[in-house]
């Protein structure tokens, strides 16, 4: 039977430059494993299922003799009660990397987040290639500055995208006492951030309203729609027949950013550019080209957009500076400002939860604005009808419930 090793003879073991040694600690079923680099661990073999196992302890630098003994001995302990200690191990390892954390995150807090999709997309886009694999304890602050630095020079507020989401990570792994402290802590976002004022001028809103009725199907009528109604992006996008009840338009609180519930008065105009869209048999969405999903390719319907207001606009010897379609709702707000609606009613029109409604005002404040909302988008329908030109007469307003 082989000897049982102390700390003299484990210092004193020497390396083989041609194979691997393997020295057995008694009958304990412990080893001293030495690379023929000269690197150290201990391991312990065992048969399970009939099939010899190894499992490895740790490094003997960092390992004392008396520890991988303990270690061995609940190993073992645990192969007589049926359990394989490196299959648990490997599920453990498994589990403490970024990419686990991350899915663990996204099922027990960000899929309560309307934000869930952007969220996934930034992790497995810019997060999950570099860390995913790793330790979620092992990621350090100059990781994360690391991390920004590779991607504030393509996309700088991309990178304060990533900061916030993985900030979210970390704190919410934090809470769950999954993780002593974050890495996060005390980084600074790196690309500062500007409040966005920028609204399209009347000229632009001319070249705006032209260039789309030029777009096509389904991006002409929308983009028209998103500055009759100022609402968001993903709200008319997802569009569907069911929420529309002839001239009123209804987002469920899931639909909205605020989780709110949320009515918007259909004018003539925005009736008529959605009378401009054909009916997809089977198909619920009003704005889809698969009948299926909602429209995709906003990035490359807006380049197309840019380039037919730019191309009109050098006709006369002008410029458009560059916006983005989220302007069009605060064109539309400040439309309406200048058509004389009070700011409270705007807010309601745009579903704003702060501001006039913030605090307690928007505890006790139950008036619902219904008749205001309806006569601030028509005030506004009836400015932009001047500003373009263009009026929509009487329209029939399309036909609600199901494809």
């Amino acid at each position: 039977m082989a000897k049982m090793l102390t700390a003299r003879t484990v210092e004193a073991a020497k390396p083989d430059p041609q194979r691997r040694r393997e020295i057995p600690d008694g009958g304990s079923g412990l080893y001293l494993v030495i690379q023929p680099s000269g690197a150290r661990s201990w391991a312990v073999r065992y048969r399970f299922n009939g099939k010899s196992k190894k499992l490895t302890v740790g490094p003997a630098a960092r390992v004392s003799l008396a520890e991988a003994r303990q270690n061995a001995r609940e190993a073992l302990e645990a192969v007589d009660r049926g359990e394989d200690p490196a299959a648990a191990k490997q599920t453990r390892r498994g589990a403490d990397t970024v990419a686990a954390l991350v899915d663990h995150f996204m099922v027990r807090h960000g899929s309560k987040n309307r934000s869930a999709g952007e969220t996934r997309r930034i992790f497995e886009r810019d997060v999950l290639p570099v860390w995913g694999a790793r330790k979620a304890e092992d990621i350090a602050r100059r990781d994360v500055i690391h991390l920004l630095d590779g991607i504030v020079d393509r996309a700088p507020f991309m990178a304060n995208r990533v900061l916030a989401a993985i900030r979210k990570l970390f704190n919410w792994a934090v809470s769950r006492d999954l993780l002593p402290a974050s890495p996060c802590a005390g980084v600074k976002a790196p690309t500062p951030e500007r409040s966005r004022d920028r609204i399209l001028s009347d000229d632009e809103v001319k070249l705006f309203w032209r260039a789309a009725g030029d777009a096509g199907l389904p991006f002409g009528p929308l983009f028209r729609v998103l500055l009759l109604t100022g609402a968001r992006l993903g709200e008319v996008g997802g569009m569907m027949r069911p929420e529309v009840d002839g001239t009123v338009w209804t987002l469920a609180a899931a639909r909205t950013k605020t989780g709110q519930p949320h009515r918007v008065h259909l004018t003539d105009a925005a009736l008529l550019e959605l009378a401009k869209l054909p009916r997809i048999k089977g198909a619920n969405f009003i704005f889809t080209t698969t009948g299926q999903t909602p429209v995709s390719g906003w990035s490359r319907a807006k380049a197309l957009l840019d380039r037919r207001m730019a191309a009109e606009a050098a006709k006369a010897g002008a410029t458009v500076p560059p916006w983005r379609l989220h302007d069009l709702r605060r064109t539309c707000a400040s439309g309406m400002a200048r058509a004389g609606v009070a700011l409270p009613v705007i807010e309601r029109c745009l579903n704003h939860v702060s501001g006039s409604f913030g605090g307690i005002v928007g505890v006790y404040q139950r008036h619902s604005f219904e008749a205001e909302m309806r006569d601030a988008w028509e005030r506004w329908a009836t400015l932009l009808a001047g500003i373009t030109g263009e009026a929509p007469g009487n329209v029939r307003p399309i036909e609600a419930g199901r494809a």
